[in-house]
């Protein structure tokens, strides 16, 4: 029963230390995309222009060609 309890234990220390990993990842790009969207150095097209880097960025970090975003969301929970 110790034995389970310990797992259970590591277990838990894991997806805490998974969540915390991915909420400092998700505040990150946050980030970046609140300062190009309030840079007062940029115009209304020059911070959509820096977003849309950050999302390249992203992509080309990860791997991906597209994101699934709300709408294919929406479209599962049917």
């Amino acid at each position: 029963m110790a034995s389970i309890a310990g797992n259970l234990s590591v277990v838990d220390i894991i997806a805490a230390e998974m969540a915390c990993g991915v909420e400092r990842a998700v505040d990150c790009w946050m980030a970046q995309v609140e300062s190009a969207l309030t840079d007062a150095n940029l115009t209304s097209l020059g911070r959509l222009s820096a977003v849309r880097d950050i999302i390249q960025r992203y992509k080309s970090l990860t791997g991906k060609t597209t994101l699934e975003g709300r709408a294919n969301y929406h479209e599962r929970e049917r």
